[in-house]
């Protein structure tokens, strides 16, 4: 049903400076994986097949890395690590990737609207490569909202309850509870104090949004930070017709920073361990 899914990719990656100045932090890797390969086999296992990323300045690595390097297939065929590249082989047979860039750093709203050349007029997907997510026997994060877009037909962002001082972080949703872990939205507000926070569930980065989001980017006014921002266009979305928070299942790592980052390693290096 939703067949494409956006990657903002443009971003500097500060948080882990000097190691992204040549690197894009998507490319940083968990274990023998980078960052933005397990989001693309997160929408494949949700039905995607159409990855559409936004990357900018320094990015090449990330085209190169799903496309063919016919010296390194030339180098390892017939020894004993070319398994090592049958899932990146199984990705680049499967999916088509595309790509546009983003310029200027203007928020994420702005990134997704730069996508819209990409996407055309229908629903898709947004996947924040630094939002790791997994559920250890169970569907992916967005294979969970797909089903709940089958129902719906609307706009699906993904929440989690965080502590009240770390509300500061996140776009924070409040809504009206229809179903087990399913909220209709009636208020978003982008990183707020714990006293303007309307409650604790934090906006992590999935998304499925529907087409008639990109009218609303275009007509949303910069906010918190002078940055477009997406909670800003969404949140008019819910007022003229309904968008859904959707209280996934699974584990979120933030590795967009260093702590996330090292608890994914040693938890996905643990399940290689135990062979899960």
């Amino acid at each position: 049903m939703i067949k494409r899914c956006l990657f903002p990719a443009a971003g500097y990656g500060t948080r882990f400076l000097p190691a992204t100045k040549a690197m894009p932090k998507e490319m940083l890797p968990v274990m023998a994986k980078p960052l933005i390969q397990y989001g693309v086999e997160e929408a494949v296992e949700a039905g995607m097949e159409i990855m559409a990323i936004i990357t900018g300045r320094g990015k090449r690595a990330i085209e190169d890395h799903f496309d063919i390097s016919y010296e390194l297939e030339h180098q390892i065929k017939g020894t004993s690590k070319e398994y090592l590249l049958d899932d990146i082989r199984a990705l680049i047979n499967r999916c088509t990737f595309t790509y546009t860039r983003q310029i200027e750093m203007k928020g994420l709203g702005d990134a997704i609207y730069k996508g819209r050349v990409l996407i055309g007029d229908e629903p898709f997907a947004v996947l924040l490569a630094d939002d790791l997510c997994h559920n250890e026997g169970g569907e992916g994060v967005l294979a969970q909202m797909a089903k709940v877009y089958a129902k719906y037909r609307c706009s699906i962002v993904a929440v989690q309850e965080v502590p009240d001082d770390q509300v500061h972080k996140y776009g924070i949703v409040s809504g009206k509870a229809i179903g087990e872990d399913l909220f209709m939205v009636d208020e978003m507000v982008e990183k707020p104090s714990p006293e303007e926070a309307p409650s604790n569930l934090a906006i992590i980065g999935r998304y499925i949004l529907t087409p008639d989001i990109f009218d609303l980017i275009e007509k949303t006014e910069p906010g918190k930070g002078g940055e477009i921002q997406i909670t800003d266009a969404l949140m008019a979305q819910a007022k003229e017709g309904m968008v859904m928070a959707y209280k996934f299942k699974g584990r979120r790592f933030d590795c967009g920073s260093i702590d996330g980052f090292v608890e994914a390693t040693n938890y996905f290096y643990e399940l290689a361990k135990g062979g899960g």
